[in-house]
């Protein structure tokens, strides 16, 4: 400690020159993009939406993951939001209802950009055990899904890896999903209007966009 206070007080002097120079600035500055910046800000600085659907609920964001065993403070994500305004993203944690679904985008649509969503669990993932007429057979029919978390309900060390791999996205690092894999980019039903429909342009574009992303 008393040796970078030191060294310190030598560069503000003027005394370091040559290879000490060089390397006391190596060892102190960081290049990078001012994009790269603010997505670093914006992943590590993520306000949920304090709202849940279901029991899976008790499992997640702003709940178990809060406390002090599992701890989402640790990545700046434990003030939740009572309002969609002042939030920036939402865990559609439980069923989801065709009656309750109108809300949730509504929730969803009162969020400032940028907005992301998680799908936790099989009932918000994909209808779970539900196969009836009352619930949706996954949010992603009404609203577009960043994150899907799998388990009735999933742990909440799932949801910590789940929110992790949204942070990594945010980043401009995704991971590699099945659209992807399967190159079924833009298949999803809320983007084409329905299961028949076409992607909208400005979907096309965010597909496109995103492609040339993970390609760089």
């Amino acid at each position: 400690m008393r040796e970078r206070q030191l060294r310190a007080r030598d560069m503000l002097r003027g005394d370091l020159e040559g290879e000490e120079l060089e390397r006391y600035v190596e060892e102190r500055v960081v290049m990078t993009r001012f994009e790269q910046m603010l997505n670093w800000s914006r992943a590590n600085s993520m306000f949920p939406l304090s709202f849940g659907l279901a029991c899976c609920a008790i499992e997640g964001i702003p709940m178990s993951a809060v406390t002090a065993r599992y701890d989402i403070a640790r990545f700046g994500a434990e003030a939740g939001r009572a309002s969609p305004r002042q939030a920036d993203f939402i865990v559609l944690s439980g069923r989801v209802s065709i009656k309750m679904a109108p809300v949730v985008r509504r929730l969803y649509d009162q969020m400032l950009e940028p907005k992301w969503a998680i799908a936790m669990g099989a009932c918000s993932s994909s209808g779970g055990m539900f196969s009836n007429y009352a619930v949706v057979k996954g949010a992603d029919k009404f609203m577009p899904i960043d994150v899907h978390i799998p388990g009735c309900p999933p742990r909440p060390e799932a949801v910590l890896y789940g929110f992790n791999k949204l942070q990594r996205k945010i980043q401009g690092n995704p991971d590699q999903g099945w659209r992807q894999r399967y190159n079924a980019a833009g298949t999803e039903e809320w983007a084409r209007g329905g299961p028949r429909g076409e992607p909208s342009r400005e979907a096309a574009e965010a597909y496109e966009e995103a492609r040339r992303l993970i390609r760089a």
